[in-house]
């Protein structure tokens, strides 16, 4: 199982580490209040929502063949049924 870390860069902007098997991938990700009031249930945290997401993404791909650099809502163009699954 992986173990993802989601630490705080600057405002909207996270650092998420995904180690595995050994190795490990790193994952500039941004997310805005307008993500959180779409796709987190009410009272979600930022990090709450991102390691819900890389679980999500992980499911259906390895760590590296996930984005190194990308804004949320990036998720729902490859899987749309990703704001169903993760609220």
């Amino acid at each position: 199982m992986a173990h993802i870390a989601v630490a705080p860069q600057n405002e909207n902007h996270y650092l998420v580490t995904v180690s595995e098997g050994g190795s490990s991938t790193t994952h500039q990700v941004t997310v805005t209040s307008d993500h959180l009031a779409r796709y987190a249930p009410a009272g979600a945290s930022p990090e709450k929502l991102l390691r819900a997401s890389f679980e999500f993404l992980l499911e259906r791909e390895p760590k590296e063949s996930i984005l190194s650099k990308f804004d949320l809502s990036v998720i729902e163009r490859y899987f749309p049924e990703y704001p169903r699954h993760i609220r």
